[in-house]
């Protein structure tokens, strides 16, 4: 085949259009570049066999393992056939099975003895896990020309095993790799030469043939090393360039007032800020008083004060003649927040009225559901600076949306955002204003600097005093339906004792098959976990939960809904009811997962709990056992005790450490899907890189990156650096754009 002059080559014109087409369609590689960083996911030798128990359920995977019996069977009084074949490793088995016309070749190739490649889907039957149909590539000697071609092109070497999908084996991609490896040598190298030399690194074409055809381990160790070199590298430039750019920004500095709004807050506060609180509301103060923007990020624990932290911030830049927005996801969690900050602030939020404080100022809300009047009254008091705080929505970034002078921008779980709509909000400001990002997601070290890597970060590890333990505990309710039943009566045993709860359920139910999405969105209901039984049932919803338990397990109670396509009016009327103690359940979806605030809510019961993420437990969880009263919180779980979702579930229940849970939750997910969210096109450029594991790598290149951009903002003497650079941004643009 011809040699290919340019990784920018459409793999069309090398591949032929089927193979081409699969590789687009089903693993976004398009180009000769794509296919040459598409890495093998794990290397096998020859002879050596697969660890066949720790196969994951439901992926597609690639094993390497010998046949150690096979079996025709017959069914249907003789008019059909099956092939079992068991395979082995010494220390697991698994099974295969065909069908039908499918088991002639297979029943004179697979016998005992021999090795091969095999690639499919591993699903459970009979509790055993097994390959459908798989496809296989003989790797033992025979007749057969497969087996001939596969020895001569594996003997004695590494077989790299890459992410492959259901229409394009493993083996059938190392063949395509093959007819591009020599567009290797065109590789344009990212690093520095300063700092290649001075790290010892492999050239980047060498990387690139070693880890795709290794000859030693030893090999693989180089060029994986060198591939997460250059990742970490890259992106820690274009955050590095980010943070440069902000620092030669203008702002305003908003320095403390004596005996101001904030001081006249604090002296009517009826407890103690936390040493933490303390210490973060020192950093974020010392941010606001310099000349050119904050931009830090406030992580911290579910409940541990972060609201006030950012509230005294927002009083701060008010007592200096500035106004704060604060930026919520849902409404819920704007009416929310409005509620529990003029409750806090009482008539410090009440200024220019009547009974409301010399001192004090204006706190208004802006959804998009507000009436007219409402709206207007509050566009006039942005833009007259009547109102020193506002809380809202996205309807804060519409253009109609003016401020008299924005000195502060507030965005809470700012996983919900993209990048681009914190400086819509931030572009308000007459000169940039001062951005403090908060989450209650705890986010291992690593990721703050890979996601959140244009921001400075503080963390609140510290709970307030008064915080009350929350005990969790998983439900196993088709295993033991008894254990459901006493978790409807420990609902009604708190409600008894003068308290109330929460019931969580992954959809809404009012249309077949719709979950809720983020911020009350429709979406389409999630596939039934792989451990799940065969019925498949769709996920428990809101309305029927709530009918069954007005009828049933708690009939007398008060039992009321909350999701997120009901009105903002009815929405705000039950919330408002639940925190005055006239509802004694609310049964709802995720959209009391963050900042929702009801110290006498100490019950939770998650239905279906398998179907959440671990941090979204975690957050759901922090609702209850936010005042005196001990917490609990029940996890309801259909799925079978020895499954990967249960294993989630007992992780959850075993510990309150938000950072120990995001290890955990992290570890289990693909990395991209908790990158992917806050920082548009890192998934995309992540590919040898894991956060998780390659901490040091991350650090190192960190610093590495200050020091170049501190030297050469525009990376003018580095043109191979920019190249790479524009790569990684355009495709984060793109894909921001697909999100929509």
């Amino acid at each position: 085949m011809d040699r290919v002059s340019s990784f920018d080559e459409p793999l069309l014109k090398l591949l032929g259009g089927a193979t081409a087409k699969v590789m687009a369609e089903h693993l976004d590689l398009h180009t000769v570049g794509d296919l040459l960083h598409h890495y093998p996911r794990r290397y096998e030798e020859r002879g050596k066999l697969t660890a066949l128990a720790d196969l994951p359920l439901d992926e597609h995977v690639t094993v390497v393992a010998q046949v150690a019996d096979a079996r025709v069977l017959m069914f249907n009084n003789g008019r059909g056939k099956r092939l079992e074949v068991t395979l082995t490793d010494g220390s697991g088995r698994l099974q295969l099975v065909f069908f039908g016309h499918g088991v002639h070749k297979p029943h004179k190739e697979l016998l005992p003895g021999r090795q091969a490649m095999f690639a499919g889907k591993v699903s459970v039957f009979n509790r055993k896990m097994q390959l459908a149909h798989p496809t296989y590539q003989l790797l033992d000697a025979s007749d057969a020309d497969e087996a001939t071609e596969a020895v001569d092109a594996f003997a004695g070497r590494l077989l790299p095993i890459y992410p492959a999908c259901k229409q394009l084996d493993s083996w059938r991609i190392a063949k395509a790799v093959d007819a591009v490896l020599p567009s290797a040598q065109d590789a344009v190298d990212p690093l520095p030469a300063s700092l290649r030399e001075g790290r010892g690194f492999t050239p980047l074409p060498e990387a690139l043939l070693k880890v795709h055809r290794p000859q030693t381990k030893a090999d693989v160790e180089d060029a994986r090393a060198r591939l997460k070199w250059d990742e970490a590298f890259v992106l820690q430039v274009a955050l590095a360039r980010r943070r440069y750019a902000d620092t030669q920004l203008p702002a305003v500095a908003r320095r403390p007032v004596a005996a101001g709004l904030l001081d006249a807050f604090d002296a009517k506060l009826p407890f103690t800020l936390t040493e933490g609180q303390e210490k973060v509301s020192k950093e974020i103060f010392d941010d606001l008083a310099t000349e050119h923007p904050m931009h830090r990020l406030l992580q911290g624990e579910v409940g541990s004060g972060k609201t006030m932290v950012a509230l005294r911030a927002m009083l701060t830049v008010v007592d200096a003649g500035g106004q704060a927005a604060m930026l919520a996801p849902t409404e819920v969690l704007a009416q929310q927040h409005h509620r529990s900050i003029t409750e806090m602030m009482g008539e410090l939020a009440e200024g220019g009225m009547l009974g409301g404080s010399d001192r004090g100022t204006k706190v208004v809300l802006l959804t998009g559901s507000m009436g007219m009047a409402a709206r207007r009254q509050a566009l006039l008091d942005l833009v007259t600076g009547e109102a020193g705080i506002v809380i809202g929505t996205h309807a804060l970034i519409e253009d109609k949306v003016r401020f008299h002078d924005l000195g502060l921008v507030v965005v809470d779980e700012q996983h919900r955002f993209g990048v681009e709509q914190r400086d819509a909000l931030r572009s308000k400001g007459k000169q940039p204003p001062h951005l403090l990002v908060m989450t209650a997601t705890p986010i291992p070290r690593t990721v703050a600097m890979t996601v959140f890597g244009d921001l400075e970060t503080s963390v609140l590890d510290q709970l307030p005093a008064g915080r009350s333990p929350i005990a969790s505990h998983v439900v196993p309710a088709k295993d033991k339906p008894h254990f459901l039943a006493r978790a409807w009566e420990r609902v009604r045993e708190e409600v008894e004792n003068g308290h109330q709860a929460y019931v969580v359920c992954p959809r809404i139910g009012d249309e077949a098959e719709e979950p809720e999405g983020k911020g009350g969105k429709k979406t389409k209901a999630k596939k039934p976990a792989p451990d799940e039984d065969p019925e498949k049932r769709p996920p428990l919803a809101v309305l029927e939960i709530a009918d069954e338990l007005r009828k049933g397990a708690l009939a007398g109670l008060s039992v009321e809904v909350l999701h997120g396509r009901m009105h903002p009016d009815e929405k705000d009327d039950v919330m408002r009811r639940f925190a005055a103690g006239n509802v004694h359940v609310l049964v709802a979806t995720t959209v009391i997962e963050v900042g929702v605030n009801v110290p006498n809510a100490t019950a939770m019961v998650i239905m279906d709990a398998d179907r959440f993420g671990v941090s979204q437990l975690h957050q759901l969880r922090g609702r209850v056992g936010r005042g005196s009263a001990p917490g609990l919180c029940l996890l309801v779980s259909e799925a079978h005790e020895a499954s990967p979702a249960r294993a989630r579930l007992s992780a959850v229940a075993a510990t309150l450490d938000g950072f120990e849970l995001s290890r955990i939750d992290l570890e289990q997910r693909r990395e991209g899907d908790v990158l992917g969210q806050a920082q548009s096109g890192v998934r995309s450029s992540l590919r040898m890189l894991t956060v998780i594991d390659d901490e040091e790598v991350i650090a190192a290149a960190r610093e590495e990156a200050v020091a170049v951009v501190a030297a050469d903002p525009e990376l003018e003497h580095l043109p191979e650096l920019r190249t790479a650079l524009a790569a990684l941004l355009d495709k984060d643009r793109e894909e921001y754009l697909d999100k929509g």
